[in-house]
């Protein structure tokens, strides 16, 4: 494909620069459509294995590494594609996904306050999740948290962040002589 300063030829044909690279691999250039990789971005995230098939030949799995964006469209110009290893592990960063409601929100008035949004993972790509979930229903009053250490993980996922991270809390509303003096 395309590289260099032709590569400006690549992204006015609505189509994407693109490396593929992995351990014991040739690095490969490639060019994507763009509209069918906004949709697989959007699907698939920067956490989920993805199967990449090169000019018909057999498809290999690969996780996308790295977007970058043009700085006034917001749009994709160039992306980097791993490719892994099945029998290795991986690190990963993967999203939390919020689910329930804190007691403490709900019936105190509080404020939810998140402290992270991500995770950094280690696992075998087949043991990859997509996002890992975090039951805010723990956050009874404004003393509890949720940290790594208390997250639930699939099997065979290790998360390398520190374990006292803190992932969520809940913040007490302000008194009225607090709302006054602001």
């Amino acid at each position: 494909t395309k590289i260099g300063k032709r590569a400006k030829d690549e992204l006015l044909d609505q189509r994407i620069p693109t490396v593929m690279y992995g351990k014991g691999v040739n690095a490969q250039t490639l060019s994507l459509p763009r509209a069918e990789f906004v949709k697989l971005l959007a699907t698939a995230g920067f956490s989920s294995l993805i199967d990449v098939t090169v000019d018909g030949k057999s498809s290999v799995k690969a996780v996308i590494k790295e977007v970058q964006l043009h700085p006034l469209r917001n749009t994709p110009t160039h992306v980097d594609l791993h490719q892994v290893r099945m029998d290795e592990k991986m690190t990963v960063q993967v999203p939390l996904k919020f689910v329930g409601e804190s007691s403490a929100v709900k019936a105190d008035g509080g404020t939810l306050v998140k402290s992270l949004l991500e995770v950094e993972v280690s696992c075998l790509p087949a043991d990859l999740p997509h996002e890992i979930e975090v039951d805010l229903a723990a956050l009874k009053t404004f003393e509890d948290a949720i940290t790594v250490a208390t997250l639930v993980l699939p099997k065979g996922v290790e998360i390398t962040d520190d374990a006292t991270l803190t992932i969520a809390t809940v913040s007490r509303p302000l008194t009225e002589d607090e709302l006054k003096k602001l």
